[in-house]
């Protein structure tokens, strides 16, 4: 009777939680899983999205291995996400330590300065960002000016355009992840910090064996989102320089976009998009592996 009722009741609880996630595993089939697989199907077919498919078997895989501007697009990811993912990541970080030892009403003031960028759309962040980095009449030139150095081209460089956009999602990105990082400190209970001060422990040591360890899941978190943000950056690239100049920022989401819906090539996007999937779930794997707990 017993065992009867601990069944009964290990169903309810199973049936109330599932009930809870129902909505989200809803979403994900909708909005995740059913467009890979659909993607994975156009890819096999030579498409236009205006006339009937025809089945091409695995030959847009084929010829994207030999495709020069394909790749090229995923180096310029590589570096983009090489760059930003570490600088946003440490500057989170440093950040949030920062803002945790503040005391009193300025606290919300720092944060708060910190979550602009990010409460306004990142199409508007973009725009601003263009005017602060305007070549003739930007604030930025203006500042360097005032220092004595002579005016940047900024995003129109090619060797500078990248650097640009990537300054630009710092800006918007800053105070999301450090208020992560702050939130993950606040629940590291203060007796460690306590008993490490009793100890002699300095600042830095407190951070380097109580801070740092402790924060280790949200550490891998954090760099498997930023991660997964980079491959994906399309809209603040689409408006800020289209991919140029002289497809200096042309990255791959941005290039699957102009063959999907500039050339109409829509199994082969549909290829390019799959491919750019396998990467980023392979990079995701490996950051998981690398950096969370053997728990």
């Amino acid at each position: 009777m017993a065992s009867r009722q601990s069944n009964a009741r290990r169903t309810q609880e199973w049936l109330t939680a599932y009930s809870f996630l129902l909505p989200n595993i809803l979403g994900l089939m909708t909005f995740v899983f059913i467009p890979i697989v659909y993607a994975f199907y156009v890819s096999l077919h030579d498409w236009n999205a205006l006339s009937p498919k025809v089945f091409v078997g695995f030959q847009n895989y084929v010829t994207l291995m030999s495709d020069a501007d394909w790749w090229h697009s995923v180096s310029r990811t590589l570096l983009f996400s090489v760059v930003y993912v570490p600088l946003l990541f440490c500057l989170a970080l440093l950040s949030a330590l920062l803002v945790s030892a503040l005391r009193g009403r300025s606290v919300g003031a720092v944060r708060t300065m910190f979550l602009l960028p990010f409460a306004i759309t990142s199409v508007i962040s973009a725009i601003i960002a263009m005017f602060l980095l305007d070549p003739r009449n930007g604030l930025a030139n203006q500042v360097l000016a005032a220092v004595g150095i002579g005016t940047q081209q900024f995003l129109g460089s090619p060797t500078q355009a990248i650097y640009c956009v990537i300054f630009t999602l710092l800006w918007i990105n800053l105070g999301y992840n450090m208020t992560i990082f702050v939130s993950a400190i606040k629940e590291i209970p203060s007796d460690y910090f306590e008993a490490a001060h009793i100890d002699g422990a300095t600042g830095f040591q407190r951070y380097r064996h109580i801070t740092f360890p402790l924060l280790r899941e949200t550490n891998t978190f954090i760099l498997i989102v930023t991660t997964i943000a980079s491959f994906q950056i399309f809209d603040q690239i689409m408006v800020m320089t289209k991919g140029g100049p002289m497809d200096s920022t042309e990255v791959s989401v941005l290039y699957i976009f102009k063959q999907a819906f500039q050339m109409l090539n829509m199994g082969y996007s549909s290829a390019l998009a799959f491919v750019l999937f396998i990467i980023i779930f392979v990079l995701s794997m490996i950051q998981l592996k690398f950096f969370s707990s053997n728990d």
